[in-house]
């Protein structure tokens, strides 16, 4: 990817939030540091492991540092670009601010819901991406994330974002 990871990471905080505690999201699903959903992702016996915690009951019970939840947010960022890629090639062709926007929307939403964006895909793949902003904010996503869609669709459309 040609956009900076950590930087990212840095806008996911300032969107997601950062909790070291579990707590449950907007729709009811267990989550925690910078929006690692536990119930789909979980954290992986290497990621126990590497945060020095002996199990899951001790998440819930005891929390994560920040510096786990960095690491948490690396690994789920990775696997988001990695999926993104997979599903739609294009992406690596893209210049880092249209990829930071796909990455991030992946993020929030997952690469699955996001592939059925078929008419934001089809003008991204003519690079007609005044259309494909159009396209991203004609949907329930839009609805819900608000001025993040408009910011999102800004980028998309023009190569940059806002000041």
């Amino acid at each position: 990817m040609k956009y900076e990871r950590q930087q990212f990471i840095d806008k996911l905080i300032q969107g997601e939030g950062l909790v070291l505690t579990v707590y449950q999201d907007t729709l009811g699903i267990d989550t925690i540091g910078i929006g690692r959903n536990l119930e789909d992702r979980g954290i992986t016996k290497e990621e126990l492991d590497w945060m020095d915690i002996p199990n899951m009951d001790a998440v819930y019970e005891y929390g994560i540092t920040e510096a786990d939840a960095m690491h948490l947010a690396k690994n789920d960022v990775q696997i988001v670009e990695e999926e993104l890629v997979r599903a739609h090639p294009c992406v690596d062709k893209l210049d880092a601010v249209r990829q930071l926007v796909l990455v991030d929307m992946a993020f929030n939403m997952g690469v699955p819901r996001l592939s059925k964006f078929k008419k934001m895909w089809a003008a991204i793949y003519e690079n007609k991406f005044d259309i494909a902003a159009k396209e991203m904010l004609d949907s329930r996503w839009a609805v819900q994330v608000k001025s993040r869609s408009t910011k999102l669709a800004h980028a998309m459309h023009h190569g940059e974002f806002n000041a």
